[in-house]
């Protein structure tokens, strides 16, 4: 298998395990009733796990992604290629630290003897709020999620052998995450719209992956040039 190829399966399997552990939890919360979210989470606690356990995966194939794309790129630019190394691995302990937030709220609705002292609607909202700081945990890593396809995008246009469109969708999609971060955080009125409008821009990873996959290239040149 040509490093080519084997960047693009590691791709998938990134977009596949996040697409679970980003979108599956955000069904079982309901918005501002947490007793609701918690008889949800109790009913589907397996389900729960799978997610949590895919959000993990995820973020430790991201590590694997960057490297086999650092290998592909790094005789176009090494310095850019080991820049989007570096972003991404200051994205993964957040991410990991951010499930905690999860795993919390599963202790909290667990029923354990300890937690006694609490009543059950304490419980809920403690666990509500937990899942709450995940979601803000997820705005914080999304930054990173942005940043790193900028110089990946960079790399693409570089290296004279990817498509360009496949570079600029790159930059859209970078942009689109960290705009949407930023929103989150100064306003987060405006987040659900934006978020909205952003998501498609996700398009240019599908756009690198599906190049990735069915290249018929073995290398990438070692070369910098705009093709």
């Amino acid at each position: 298998m040509t490093p080519i190829r084997r960047a693009g399966l590691l791709y998938l399997l990134l977009g596949i395990t996040g697409a679970i552990g980003l979108f599956g939890p955000r069904a079982v919360i309901v918005q501002g009733d947490a007793a609701a979210t918690a008889d949800k989470i109790r009913s589907s606690e397996s389900l729960f796990r799978v997610m949590i356990s895919s959000e993990l995966i995820s973020s430790v194939v991201f590590i694997f992604v960057a490297l086999a794309l650092y290998r592909v790129f790094r005789d176009v630019d090494q310095g850019q290629a080991a820049l989007m190394v570096i972003l991404v691995l200051v994205s993964v302990p957040i991410s990991f630290l951010n499930v905690l937030n999860e795993l919390g709220a599963l202790v909290l609705l667990s029923g354990a003897d300890f937690l006694s002292v609490f009543d059950r609607s304490q419980l809920e909202a403690l666990a509500y709020l937990f899942l709450r700081l995940h979601s803000l945990g997820i705005v914080v890593v999304e930054m990173f999620w942005g940043l790193w396809l900028l110089p990946l995008a960079g790399l693409t246009f570089r290296s004279g052998v990817v498509p360009r469109i496949v570079g600029a969708l790159l930059i859209v999609a970078g942009v689109g995450y960290v705009v949407t971060s930023l929103t989150s955080l100064l306003l987060p009125q405006y987040a659900g719209l934006v978020s909205t409008i952003t998501l498609p821009a996700t398009v240019g990873e599908f756009a690198i992956i599906v190049w990735l996959l069915f290249t018929r290239r073995g290398e990438v040149p070692a070369r910098a040039q705009v093709a």
